[in-house]
């Protein structure tokens, strides 16, 4: 098929190498604008961005799709369908209309279920038991179109929110070339989404990474498996020192909220204990508690905020 292709982050990087795989011509790939990373704030290709120019495909990096004049140039390209994976922007009615098929999207969750921008971490967060990837056809509303296939992922009791975007990436790539294809052949009909279940996985904020020790241990431990690399989740000591907490397990033992109450780092929760296995200070690099401690002592009776 003649497609565009429509994605930004790692994840959609499979997606694309899918279908180039399957033979598809890809005519256009668009994707978020380079933006400052590292600390010398080079402007910096998006994966998607990176990936493309590796294979020879052009990019556009369009701020908006608004314009009359960024969709006409969308439409001139004459695609049988565009495939959207994490691209963000909205699409206006004028750009979903333009392709022969259509625009299908690979969305991070079992639809209806964590609509939105986060719904990898949002899953973590809730302490659902399983999550997984839909393929559908895209309309105006914000991840409500209907499904053309879905394959389900069980989420681990330790399950990172890094290793299960990997996973939900491994299996999306195929996934969303195989419904594609059917929907063209005329195999596979988009069914609409369920009213009951609807949930919304909106945009983490940084705030939503300070832990509150009066939270349960397992809580708090589903935080720092969703919110690592990014936002992050982090506490503060008695000095006022921000420290990043990477890595924790849930203990059996109890005790003050905040208060550290057996070495080497055991901190009482609202309910249960939680064991800090990976931290990071401002400016430091990530250490293991071991040797984080090392220089900078958390010792029994130490009261975190």
């Amino acid at each position: 098929m003649r497609l565009v292709f429509m994605g930004t982050p790692d994840f959609a990087v499979p997606v694309l190498k899918a279908f180039l795989d399957a033979g598809d011509e890809i005519v256009a790939v668009y994707s978020q604008p380079p933006r400052p990373a590292g600390r010398g704030h080079k402007l910096t290709p998006s994966p998607v961005h990176a990936f493309a120019e590796q294979h020879g495909l052009a990019v556009r990096h369009p701020v908006s799709l608004k314009n009359a004049e960024a969709q006409a140039e969308f439409a001139a390209l004459n695609a049988d369908a565009a495939i959207v994976v994490a691209y963000g922007l909205l699409l206006p009615q004028a750009i979903l209309d333009a392709p022969r098929l259509g625009c299908f999207n690979l969305h991070a969750s079992m639809l209806p279920r964590w609509r939105g921008a986060a719904p990898i971490q949002r899953a973590i967060l809730a302490g659902d038991a399983e999550t997984g990837v839909c393929a559908m056809k895209m309309d105006a509303g914000l991840d409500t179109g209907p499904v053309l296939e879905c394959e389900r992922v069980k989420i681990g009791p330790r399950m990172t929110v890094s290793e299960l975007h990997d996973e939900l990436a491994r299996i999306g790539a195929p996934l969303m070339v195989r419904a594609v294809h059917a929907y063209a052949d005329g195999k596979i009909e988009p069914k609409p989404q369920p009213d009951e279940g609807v949930t919304y996985a909106a945009k983490l904020s940084k705030d939503e990474g300070r832990i509150d020790w009066s939270r349960s241990a397992v809580e708090i431990d589903r935080m720092v498996r969703a919110l690592n690399p990014g936002p992050g989740t982090f506490f503060e000591t008695e000095s006022g020192e921000r420290i990043k907490l990477l890595a924790a397990e849930p203990v059996a033992a109890k005790g003050e909220p905040g208060l550290v109450i057996d070495d080497p780092v055991i901190v009482a929760c609202g309910e249960g204990a939680l064991k800090l296995l990976k931290l990071q200070r401002a400016g430091k690099g990530a250490m293991e508690a071991d040797a984080f401690l090392r220089g900078y002592p958390l010792p029994k009776g130490t009261r975190l905020r």
